[in-house]
């Protein structure tokens, strides 16, 4: 099993009722999961959770094995360099680093650095002639390949893809989700994608929908 969660909570300070109401659901390894839900439901949250961008309040989040409540943020950060890839809407690039360096952040960080499986997904994903670019000189679509070289290079068991799409064009999120898709198939790690568009969950595997903090 890569990933099991059980009766999974959080409210945020303030707030006036929780955002996660008792989540609980697996999933295997190789496994693609769509989750949808409207916004608020707590789709976004929940894979914050599950990342170690966020801590929950109650319940147990265990990603292959290691259960991810006893952690610190120093353990947490630890799981997503080595576990835990991270792909999100706004593509949070490091605006000073080129492409090439983008694409290699996150593996050197784990120590998983391949010089020659960064240039073979650079070439999978149309980098190639762009590697030398900083990424306000690159296009949306672009940008998000970018941050998916980025995720996918460390090799983690476990990919998260929020939005990956929501910033791009119907043609452009089509290819951009054919991309991680069969990266994530050939690498053997597991995808959990939020997305609104039914059109893209119906591409994954089995969803599950997120409603009023609880999954419908």
């Amino acid at each position: 099993m890569l990933l099991n969660l059980q009766d999974v909570t959080k409210t945020y300070p303030g707030a006036e009722a929780p955002v996660l109401r008792g989540i609980s659901f697996s999933m295997d390894k190789g496994e693609k999961l769509a989750l949808t839900g409207e916004s608020g439901s707590g789709k976004s949250t929940l894979l914050h959770l599950i990342g170690g961008l966020d801590s929950a309040d109650g319940g147990s989040i265990r990603v292959e094995g290691i259960d991810l409540m006893p952690l610190d943020d120093a353990g947490r950060a630890a799981l997503r360099r080595g576990r835990v890839g991270v792909i999100f809407q706004a593509f949070n690039l490091i605006p000073s680093l080129t492409v090439a360096a983008n694409i290699a952040f996150q593996a050197r960080l784990a120590g998983r650095h391949n010089p020659a499986e960064a240039d073979r997904l650079a070439q999978r994903l149309g980098l190639t002639d762009h590697l030398a670019k900083y990424p306000e000189q690159l296009s949306g679509g672009q940008q998000q390949r970018v941050a998916i070289a980025r995720a996918i290079l460390p090799k983690p068991a476990l990919v998260l893809a929020d939005e990956p799409t929501g910033n791009l064009d119907e043609g452009t999120a089509d290819t951009v989700l054919e991309l991680l898709s069969e990266l994530v198939t050939e690498s053997g790690a597991g995808l959990v994608l939020v997305t609104h568009s039914e059109r893209l969950a119906g591409r994954m595997d089995r969803r599950l929908h997120l409603r009023a903090g609880r999954l419908a």
